[in-house]
């Protein structure tokens, strides 16, 4: 069995992690840092950018670039609508009414945009290591309910990825920060850019159990993001009256100041928002310049943060513990950095959270862990996890009949037996539900499939056993069987939530052929980068030489340089390499005769010391 990476797919960064020698290794992006941006964009161009360089472009390229394309995985299009997603490009519905990205002239799933981040994590990984990397651990929010954790494990699929288990976030930092020796009761808040998760969880001699997990999907640092925007927004209309929510390039520069701000008030109390020439009408230019305070911050995001309360008290309930009979309270996603979600912690826990971890990288850490142990590196640890939500059927009058409750531990299986509903019913419908409301149309619906050949009989006397089955990722597989005729039908959440089987099998293939561009791509900007080099030796070079030598010593340089020069712009790699070739060597020819030149010069110099020192021997030399 090969060696396996674990990721930490997150709502505004994402990072990679592996098993090296028994340590576990956080691997660099590539560009500067030990987390990735999870941003996706195409520019005018038909060029796709992830990660840093996709965020950096944001400004000037808002409505085709992605950000927060977790947030959207495995949901419907009124779902996200209903949301209001703070984001400037275009989200529409798929046929089937799934929500759906539109950059340019295509439509993009949630699945496909994940996926292009997992593949440029996977083309680093391999870079990195040196060695092919086709299998993954990749983490989600302990509270996504099944469709989205299908969407998921599709996007990885679509990455080139076999992946081995889809991994609670909150069960991937406990991985990280315990020891499997340590008897300790762990409570991991997990606040990110998108998802709030609480998970209690209990080590015993290298057994990881969760107790008992509860969180909000909707919930995290993209909305306090969102409420500095409208703030903004209100006080620069009242100070100039100009409405700035029509102009997306404005909007984008706004979003990016108030998250750098958010970020600052973490160790500050007054951050500076400073933006020129915002807008401009009759009068001239318009700017943005204002201080936002933590304690106006505080106020606008309280009852946020506040929010996060009720899912730790449920979490606590659930798991039949008090916040006293806690060991350690462990802080996980970038958020958690805001002095009041710290303090809130305090209170709700009644003690001071762990700050012994980086709650950007444990995820990433506690993931590769897992792919450790699944690849049989480590022995000494097992984990069992918990389904996070209810599952169950719908019944007569549109009530929902539960089979799994919630934080049942996993892999399971479990059934109930259910009858039918009128005389000489011979097809039922088995509309699988999962949440926590009793009637079926509160819940989530998971799918629907139908059990025909039934014998004809008085209501209530056929018997129906209906069997939910999930697996240690979470995967539920449902199944109903007369028990008179032994008929069977079943069914699988959908495996790409929104895709078909087909679709995920195109899209892998579109995946491989963008990894050969980028590839290809990568290969274009190396040679860039040679030919900058050599351009920037040649042109200094050119400087010297003009004012020693002879036109016809460095006219042949210059004539190659400007050659390379429009090489570079353009497309063509074999040509820049060419050039860039024929211009390095050239560099070479005129350093020579430059230096051939300055010794000869240095010669006649030295040979005019000595003479004068002959001529004038009582003069004493110049001291140092």
């Amino acid at each position: 069995m090969g060696r396996a990476v674990g990721i930490d797919l997150g709502t505004t960064n994402s990072c990679m992690a592996i098993a090296e020698g028994g340590e576990i290794i956080v691997i660099p992006s590539g560009e500067g840092q030990r987390v990735m941006p999870s941003v996706v964009a195409f520019t005018a161009k038909g060029e796709r950018l992830v990660g840093l360089v996709a965020k950096r472009q944001a400004i000037t390229n808002p409505r085709n670039t992605v950000s927060s394309i977790k947030r959207m995985m495995g949901r419907k299009f009124d779902e996200v609508v209903a949301e209001r997603l703070n984001v400037s490009y275009e989200i529409k519905s798929s046929d089937r009414g799934d929500a759906v990205v539109r950059l340019f002239d295509r439509d993009y799933s949630p699945p496909e945009i994940s996926a292009m981040i997992l593949q440029r994590m996977k083309a680093r990984a391999e870079e990195f290591l040196g060695e092919p990397i086709n299998e993954a651990v990749i983490t989600v929010p302990a509270y996504f309910n099944e469709v989205q954790r299908e969407a998921t494990k599709a996007a990885g699929r679509i990455a080139g990825f076999e992946v081995k288990r889809v991994l609670n976030e909150p069960t991937a930092a406990a991985l990280a920060f315990m020891e499997p020796t340590e008897r300790k009761r762990l409570a991991v808040y997990d606040l990110g850019g998108g998802t709030f998760d609480i998970s209690i969880l209990q080590v015993v001699n290298g057994i990881f159990e969760v107790k008992a997990t509860s969180g909000n999907t909707h919930l995290g640092g993209d909305d306090f993001d969102a409420r500095i925007v409208d703030w903004l927004l209100k006080e620069f209309n009242r100070g100039n009256g100009t409405e700035l929510g029509s102009d997306p390039v404005a909007l984008q520069r706004i979003r990016e100041a108030a998250e750098r701000a958010k970020c600052e008030l973490s160790s500050t109390l007054e951050a500076a928002i400073n933006l020129p020439f915002i807008a401009s009408d009759e009068t001239g230019p318009k700017h943005l310049e204002i201080s936002l305070t933590r304690g106006l911050l505080e106020g606008l995001i309280d009852d946020l943060v506040k929010m996060t309360r009720e899912p730790c008290e449920r979490a606590l309930s659930d798991a039949g513990l008090k916040a006293e009979d806690i060991d350690h309270v462990l802080l996980v996603g970038g958020s958690t950095r805001i002095p009041l979600v710290r303090k809130t912690v305090e209170d709700i826990f009644r003690q001071k959270p762990a700050h012994s971890v980086n709650p950007d990288e444990v995820v990433g850490i506690g993931a590769a862990v897992e792919a450790s142990v699944l690849t049989g590196q480590r022995k000494d640890l097992v984990l069992l996890d918990v389904t996070p939500l209810t599952l169950g059927v719908e019944t007569l009058g549109g009530v929902m009949a539960p089979i799994v409750e919630r934080n049942t531990p996993i892999p399971i299986k479990r059934s109930r037996m259910f009858t039918t509903a009128v005389d000489n019913q011979q097809v039922v419908s088995i509309h699988v539900l999962q949440g926590e409301r009793e009637l079926a149309e509160g819940n989530r619906s998971l799918g629907r499939f139908e059990l025909v050949g039934i014998p004809p009989a008085r209501r209530g006397a056929p018997r129906i056993e209906v069997a939910f089955e999930i697996d240690a990722n979470g995967i539920l597989s449902v199944s109903a069987k007369d028990a008179v005729t032994g008929r069977a039908q079943g069914m699988k959440v959908n495996p790409s939530g929104g895709l078909s089987e087909d679709e995920i099998h195109k899209l892998m293939q579109e995946a491989e052929a963008n990894a050969e561009i980028d590839k290809a791509r990568m290969k274009l900007v190396e040679a860039r980068n040679a030919a900058d080099q050599v351009i920037y030796d040649a042109g200094k070079l050119l400087e010297t030489a003009r004012k020693q030598l002879e036109k016809e010593s460095w006219e042949e340089l210059e004539n190659a340089l400007v050659s390379l020069r429009m090489a570079r712009d353009g497309a063509d790699r074999i040509r820049i390499a060419k050039d860039t070739s024929r211009v390095s060597d050239l560099v070479i020819q005129v350093s020579r005769l430059v230096e051939v030149l300055d010794s000869h010069a240095v010669s006649e110099e030295t040979e005019r010391i000595l003479v004068l020192e002959d001529e004038e021997p009582d003069i004493d030399r110049g001291l140092l």
